[in-house]
């Protein structure tokens, strides 16, 4: 079982330094839960992000970050769990090295709704390299995108 003590200031750390990429602050993603086995990240529906006009769907290529951003954050939390005790600031620098190494998205059903949350879970996580898997569904429970991603971790 993980230390709660030791992972609280790493996961506010990670909750700070998520909502400060700017790419995140474009899309609006917000990280809901940083529950160290399945973390979810939540978006928001805006006009700008509409994919298919007629429908009024959510964008192909946000899913795909969304669920990216996802994979990422379960890769880091994954490598934090199975890490010594270090200090904050190597925990901080290990996640500016995170980084996708594969991408594999699987569009299910068009993405219509108000608000749309991803969760994902680690499949495995060795010294460089961890997998995982990540799903996206609308506010109603709808899976609208599933993903797995392969992201550096060393």
């Amino acid at each position: 079982m993980e230390d709660a003590s030791r992972l609280a200031p790493v996961l506010r750390l990670v909750g700070e330094i998520c909502a400060r990429i700017p790419f995140n602050r474009l899309l609006g993603l917000e990280v809901a839960s940083l529950d160290p086995a399945r973390p979810q990240v939540r978006i928001a529906m805006r006009p700008e992000l509409v994919g298919n006009f007629v429908r009024g769907s959510l964008h192909g290529g946000v899913i795909s970050s969304t669920l990216d951003f996802t994979g990422g954050l379960v890769a880091y939390l994954g490598v934090l769990r199975s890490l010594p005790p270090e200090p904050i600031e190597e925990l901080a620098a290990r996640f500016a090295r995170i980084g996708t190494i594969d991408l594999r998205v699987d569009y299910l059903r068009p993405g219509i709704g108000a608000e749309f949350t991803a969760t994902g879970w680690v499949l495995r996580t060795g010294k460089k390299v961890a997998v995982t898997r990540m799903e996206m569904h609308t506010a109603e429970g709808v899976l609208i995108a599933v993903g797995t991603g392969a992201y550096t971790v060393a």
